[in-house]
């Protein structure tokens, strides 16, 4: 009788063993895995970290650069305004635009070889005034400081996330 209840109680302790060793052993697998889990979520935190300042640093260079175009449009119009002061009509009647300026202008506009002259081109163009041309110049002045502009904010953003990739 004593063998039998040793052999039941060793039974007993190998079974609550065993037991105790598979929930040890479930224990590390969700250790592992909420490890695992947590690395993941911390190589996330920090590439959203990075974006996030990167984001942060693309709104500062086009803030810079919205403000900087703003003010060229608002010199382009203060300029505009006063080209009927600067080119009266009387200079326009004085002095016409002759057609070869205007094939020159816009065959340089649209970056297009010049066609063979249809023509005099010292004959005035027709409707064209001289305070217009000045209108069409400043107004490419004005793009041009424009593109200008978005080329110097590009540069910037580029310089400022080279300098916080590193």
């Amino acid at each position: 009788m004593m063998l039998r209840l040793l052999s039941v109680l060793l039974a007993l302790c190998l079974g609550v063993t065993a037991w105790q060793a598979w929930r040890l052993h479930l224990a590390r697998q969700a250790l592992e895995a909420a490890e695992a889990r947590a690395a993941e979520a911390r190589d996330e935190a920090g590439r959203l970290a990075g974006e996030l300042e990167f984001a942060r640093l693309s709104a500062r260079v086009v803030t810079r650069y919205v403000d900087r175009v703003q003010a060229v449009r608002e010199r382009h119009h203060a300029i505009a305004q006063e080209i009927p002061t600067h080119v009266t009509p009387a200079a326009d009647t004085r002095c016409p635009v002759p057609v070869g300026f205007v094939r020159v202008h816009d065959a340089a506009a649209q970056g297009v070889p010049l066609a063979g002259a249809a023509g005099d081109p010292d004959a005035p163009a027709p409707g064209l005034a001289l305070s217009t041309v000045a209108g069409t110049v400043a107004g490419n002045y004005a793009t041009c400081h424009e593109v200008r502009e978005q080329l110097i904010a590009l540069q910037d953003w580029l310089r400022t996330t080279r300098e916080a990739a590193r």
